[in-house]
């Protein structure tokens, strides 16, 4: 049973488990939008040159208009990879796909200009190819059997039968060599993302609570608000009351808990999209994106407020922990981190200073 599912793992998932591959996958998917951008480049170049080549070379005649559809393809292809598709795009996927078919054919066009020798140039594209693409290994491999059964078929018709039955052993030797070589490669690759990955999280990650810590926080609000297409969203700054009074009467291990009891609430509190971290200290930083409506600001501030109220304990069961909040809402004109947080910053300064209410949203002119 560990045998088959270490063999499902390595067809389906590159070699690690489910969970893993699809915590990777948008990683796998930009890299290989950087490797097929620079092939595509590479592309371009080589068609553009093989055409202009068949127009001097007589034998190759009978293939410029492959090489001509083949260029303005690449080019084409090239200029989409570089201006519209987005690095974790699925189409980008499915066209890298469409391009290891356009070499596949270019190989067999080879091939039946000289169909009494062996193809060379199709076999090595069976070994090569898979080697440049990160995706789950049985599509790889279907993807090689499609083109090799119509290879196959069409040389039937082309070369001399034995050199066509030489082909088709070398062929089916170099399909097997080819899925064998992408499954390594894909497995290595892979398992390089799952490593960095796991060092990423270790790097952004808060030890006290398991929240992002502020320089991850900074990173993911700047990527947001550097987004063009993006201009709602709403900075919520938080601390605790009378934070420095409860270290000094129950110790700074009751401190600590306080932190990582507001960090365990705000964790299970917000588990979509929303920005969540540890600022230092005992202030706490959330960002929803795309919304600044003004009803969702105060009904989430207040949900945070009874939250830690209900959430946080202490020795003294009769006390109860409270927090403050400032809040800053995003129209799109912050342009970075430390502008939208001063804002924050000043709300929550407002709350802390007027004990009658427990959030703030900032006003402009109000400093």
């Amino acid at each position: 049973m560990k045998i088959l599912k270490k063999l499902r793992n390595y067809l389906c998932y590159c070699g690690i488990e489910k969970e893993e591959y699809k915590a990777v996958k948008k990683d796998a998917y930009v890299s290989n939008f950087e490797v097929w951008r620079v092939l595509h480049c590479l592309m371009t170049v080589a068609f553009a040159f093989l055409y202009v080549i068949s127009l001097v070379v007589g034998m190759m005649a009978s293939n410029r208009p492959f090489y001509l559809v083949a260029l303005i393809y690449s080019a084409a292809v090239t200029c989409l990879f570089f201006f519209v598709f987005k690095k974790n795009s699925i189409i980008a996927q499915l066209i890298i796909y469409l391009s290891i078919t356009m070499l596949f054919l270019f190989g067999a066009l080879v091939t039946q200009n000289k169909p009494d020798l062996p193809a060379t140039m199709f076999m090595v594209l069976l070994l090569i190819t898979p080697m440049f693409m990160i995706d789950k290994p049985y599509f790889m491999a279907i993807e090689l059997a499609a083109a090799s059964a119509v290879f196959l078929v069409w040389m039937y018709y082309v070369k001399p039968f034995d050199v066509w039955k030489m082909d088709l052993i070398n062929i089916v030797i170099y399909y097997f060599v080819g899925i064998f070589i992408h499954v390594i490669a894909n497995s290595l690759r892979i398992k390089e993302f799952v490593l960095t990955r796991k060092i990423n999280i270790q790097k952004d990650t808060d030890d006290l609570t398991g929240l992002n810590n502020k320089g991850s926080v900074t990173r993911q609000i700047n990527e947001f608000l550097s987004d063009e297409t993006k201009d709602k969203g709403l900075m919520f700054l938080l601390d605790i009351d009378h934070f420095k009074s409860i270290n000094d009467t129950y110790g700074h291990d009751m401190g600590d808990s306080v932190i990582c009891q507001l960090g365990t609430f705000l964790k299970t509190a917000f588990v979509k999209d929303e920005i969540v971290g540890r600022f230092g200290g005992d202030e706490f930083i959330i960002f929803i994106k795309n919304t600044d409506d003004k009803e969702t600001a105060k009904q989430t501030a207040e949900m945070i407020v009874t939250g830690a109220a209900e959430h946080i304990v202490l020795p003294d069961k009769d006390k109860k922990v409270s927090a403050s909040v400032g809040i800053a809402v995003y129209h799109g004109k912050e342009k970075n981190y430390s502008e939208i947080f001063k804002k924050a910053d000043v709300a929550l300064y407002k709350t802390k200073s007027d004990r009658t209410v427990k959030f703030n949203i900032y006003e402009e002119g109000i400093e």
